[in-house]
């Protein structure tokens, strides 16, 4: 049997920016997607998740299905030739739809185990990029390649300055006296669906009119360019860029008030000019961004649900989350609940 496990991960400052070859930093959490693997002499795949059920298919046969399995299927499309059939276990403490990228834990973690059991010629960056295909192809949502760099190449107790466009990563230290807060709303988004594809779509059709490949080369002079619609989402991923190159930099002198108001004004301009937030999102963030001790807070992954991650000093951080937690939820009726801290 192969065993293999991948994190899952909160980013920073970077939202939207990833699939436009932009800039991201992530970190690791100690939330982690874990897989046992027992190889077969056949092509059928059999996977079991706790929580999610059963799936079983032949290689070669993948197709959409719109469920949870889909993530696996296209690992095993991807790596079509290269492998022969297996029984899988999943388990995984990265809760799905909260921002945290639970789907690029999975294909990584997967991959990982694969990798072990076939002897397949991948190092880490080709895991991941591998991955973002499995996630782009078969599942069908137009995500960049953050979460499964993070996944495959973090390491706790430090950010990944990713340049998604060369692919090259930067180590930046976390300080010792900054924590991590993460607070699920309970709303659970998709990436496969609706408005992240809508969004996703508005920048595409924004770097065609500007002549562009990709949004990474666009400037605030461009936005008055645009309709106002494509303007804001453009806006949004200009200043979202050199919000993570002024956090980075922060991070590494320990301004942890100047990190707080990069991570606040992060989350104005998806609120405003990517409108990937909710009121219940704003709500919780407000919560949490309201109590003492908390430097700056944002809702974190594609948005439109998910979580919301907050700076804070780490005596602050259990109590910042579990009264930001029971005020949302007496304002919202939403249940919710901490992620980070333990």
């Amino acid at each position: 049997m192969t065993r293999a496990d991948a994190p899952g991960r909160v980013n920073l400052i970077g939202e939207h920016t990833d699939h436009h070859e932009g800039l991201v930093l992530p970190a690791v959490l100690s939330l982690r997607t874990t897989v046992a693997l027992v190889p077969r002499d056949d092509d059928r795949v059999r996977v079991v998740s706790a929580g999610f059920g059963e799936a079983r298919y032949r290689l070669g046969e993948e197709r959409r299905a719109g469920d949870w399995a889909d993530h696996v299927r296209g690992v095993t499309g991807v790596l079509r030739g290269e492998i022969r059939g297996f029984d899988a276990e999943v388990r995984s403490g990265v809760p799905a739809g909260a921002g945290l990228a639970s789907s690029a834990a999975l294909a990584v973690a997967l991959l990982r185990a694969l990798r072990d059991a076939f002897a397949l010629a991948l190092d880490d960056t080709a895991l991941a990029l591998a991955a973002h295909r499995a996630e782009t192809e078969l599942v069908g949502a137009r995500v960049g390649t953050m979460d499964q760099l993070a996944a495959s190449l973090g390491r706790d107790g430090e950010a990944l300055l990713i340049d998604t466009r060369t692919l090259e990563v930067e180590r930046v230290p976390l300080p010792p006296a900054l924590a991590l807060v993460v607070v699920h709303s309970g709303i659970a988004h998709a990436h496969a669906t609706g408005a992240y594809n809508q969004r996703r779509a508005e920048c595409d059709e924004a770097a065609r009119l500007l002549g562009l490949r990709a949004l990474r080369d666009a400037t605030l002079d461009d936005v008055r360019r645009l309709p106002e619609t494509l303007a804001r989402r453009v806006r949004h991923v200009v200043s979202e860029n050199e919000r993570v190159r002024e956090l980075a930099a922060a991070l590494r002198t320990g301004d942890l008030v100047r990190c707080g108001d990069l991570v606040d004004r992060s989350h104005a301009s998806l609120r405003d000019d990517f409108a990937a937030s909710l009121p219940e999102i704003d709500a919780l963030r407000d919560a949490l961004r309201a109590r003492p001790g908390v430097y700056g807070a944002r809702i974190v992954g594609g948005g439109f649900g998910g979580a919301v991650l907050a700076l804070a000093a780490p005596a602050a951080a259990r109590s910042a989350a579990d009264a930001a937690l029971a005020a949302y939820r007496a304002r919202t009726g939403r249940a919710g609940r901490v992620v980070l801290p333990p």
